[in-house]
């Protein structure tokens, strides 16, 4: 039986006020994941029991039925839930029952919140108080609860793909993200979600994946983009230049006469796709000037600057209000 010192406060986990609607649970708990996730923090065991603890806190909170019976019964949520009294209460306080005129309407509002079929006039929902066996055989019908979760990843793991070790509850599984995961793409694993309440039938547990920033590549839809920086002559005079792809660097030809800002592409250097095929690595250009300059560099600059006939401005000569 649980203590005053086994409580655990869900909200205080998550940071959040115990009126808090779902998106700001999920929104709290997806901060929290990202900055005490074990590959964030490696060998740090507090940050790795953090972790568990938010994890804890949202499979409780995120759950509408959980977290119903957590606000009502607190430290003795999982006793009401199984229907056991908690200390000082009776089985029917523990349940719920005392709200109710009869066990019908007990029952029916129990299986109202398990997706039970309704009738004409409101929700109501087949039930049986003559036979335990039929109420028993009603229960089994009853869908078992699927969980979300969220997964972090870094650009490396989400790309080539990887095998986790995730913690649920006492059960350690193994999962296999596949190569070219997305952001925001969902990861089924069947027979891993809550166990339902009324028969040993465990729902799916979907992973949602999240990915770690890159300091070098981003998504723009399915694509990845980066930022290439270049020297002046290399803009004027043209060049060819290695840049970094997701699986090892490429030689890349920049025209003679690009600016800064413009884009170049290199067709089936994005990410993986789900059939096995690439999408596109979009660069961005960006002229940088040097900050020092030696004699040789000076001198040449100094020329071009007096000898050059180019007015870039010449297009904003004539603008006013």
């Amino acid at each position: 039986m649980p203590t005053a010192t086994d409580f655990k406060d869900y909200y205080a986990i998550l940071g959040v006020s115990k009126t808090a609607t779902p998106e700001e649970i999920k929104r709290a708990y997806r901060k929290l994941a990202r900055k005490h996730h074990p590959d964030v923090n490696p060998g740090n065991p507090e940050a790795e029991e953090q972790f568990k603890a938010i994890n804890e806190a949202n499979e409780v909170v995120s759950n509408p039925e959980t977290r119903e019976k957590y606000d009502q019964f607190g430290q003795y949520w999982k006793q009401g839930a199984a229907g056991v009294a908690p200390p000082g209460e009776t089985n029917t306080n523990a349940a719920g029952f005392d709200q109710y005129g009869n066990f019908d309407d007990f029952i029916n509002d129990l299986l109202g919140n398990l997706g039970g079929r309704k009738r004409a006039g409101g929700t109501h929902y087949r039930t049986s108080t003559q036979q335990p066996d039929d109420f028993t055989g009603f229960r089994s019908q009853a869908p078992a609860p699927d969980t979300e979760a969220a997964i972090a990843l870094s650009f490396s793991e989400a790309f080539h793909g990887v095998q986790k070790r995730l913690q649920l509850d006492d059960e350690t599984i193994n999962v296999r993200i596949p190569p070219g995961a997305k952001p925001g793409s969902r990861i089924r694993i069947k027979g891993k979600g809550r166990l339902s309440p009324f028969s040993p039938q465990r729902g799916d547990l979907y992973l949602t994946i999240e990915l770690f920033p890159h300091r070098f590549f981003q998504f723009s839809g399915d694509n990845l983009t980066c930022e290439v920086p270049i020297r002046p002559d290399e803009a004027v005079l043209g060049t060819q230049i290695h840049v970094p792809t997701p699986d090892g660097d490429v030689m890349m030809t920049v025209p003679k006469g690009v600016n800064s800002g413009q884009s170049l592409r290199l067709r089936g250097k994005g990410w993986i796709l789900p059939k096995g095929n690439r999408t596109d690595l979009i660069l961005k250009l960006q002229i940088v000037s040097p900050q020092e300059l030696s004699e040789i560099e000076q001198d040449c600059y100094e020329k071009i600057q007096s000898n050059s006939s180019f007015n870039p401005r010449s297009a904003i000569e004539e603008v006013k209000l």
